[in-house]
């Protein structure tokens, strides 16, 4: 017998997150995007929507946020078909407001880009923007369970968000013109010569 594939390249979690995300819950890196898009646009002019798609795609390719995504996708078709057993089945299946780790699984990919990726996440948690407003209203719907994924999605969103501030204010700081680029290997070099 031979042993399953449990470890996948970065272009096969791309391209299978995409897909349980499609199938699972009718999201698309444009939804996602979207709310990074709406988020990072209170801050800066101009934010290039090909930025946070980018944005979407690089997290989707993270070994951690491939794990919360198939996990999550998988533990709400479980509920929704009913299969859990005990309290935990009507816990999920209703989404009990009290029941915290959806959004432990959310911070826990927001943490990818740190306690600013953490606050977005809350920002978009709370006022269920875009996509996420949709998977909270359907997840309402009797025999639809979105209780984990709500919070997966609205967590990449808050994380390209934040990736979308990172790479922008790099931007800002290249047009400084004393901004002098160095590389490892620079430093490297520079320490051979003391």
């Amino acid at each position: 017998m031979s042993k399953p594939k449990l470890l996948y390249n970065r272009e096969e979690m791309l391209k299978l997150n995409i897909e349980v995300l499609q199938n699972r819950c009718n999201v698309t890196v444009m939804d996602i995007a979207t709310i990074a898009h709406q988020q990072q646009s209170k801050y800066y002019k101009g934010v290039d929507i090909k930025l946070c798609i980018e944005s979407v795609e690089k997290i989707l390719t993270f070994r951690d946020v491939f794990h919360h995504i198939q996990f999550a996708a998988e533990v709400d078709r479980l509920a929704e078909e009913k299969m859990f057993k005990g309290p935990i089945q009507d816990i999920l299946y209703y989404d009990l407001g009290l029941f915290g780790l959806d959004e432990t699984l959310g911070l826990d990919v927001a943490r990818n880009y740190g306690a600013i990726g953490q606050t977005n996440f809350g920002d978009i948690d709370v006022n269920k923007r875009g996509v996420v407003a949709r998977l909270n209203e359907d997840g309402k719907k009797d025999g639809v369970v979105h209780t984990l994924m709500d919070d997966i999605v609205g967590a990449i969103a808050a994380a390209a968000s934040t990736r979308v501030a990172q790479v922008m204010n790099e931007d800002l700081a290249l047009e400084n013109p004393s901004y002098q680029k160095i590389s490892l290997f620079d430093l490297k070099n520079s320490k051979k010569g003391k």
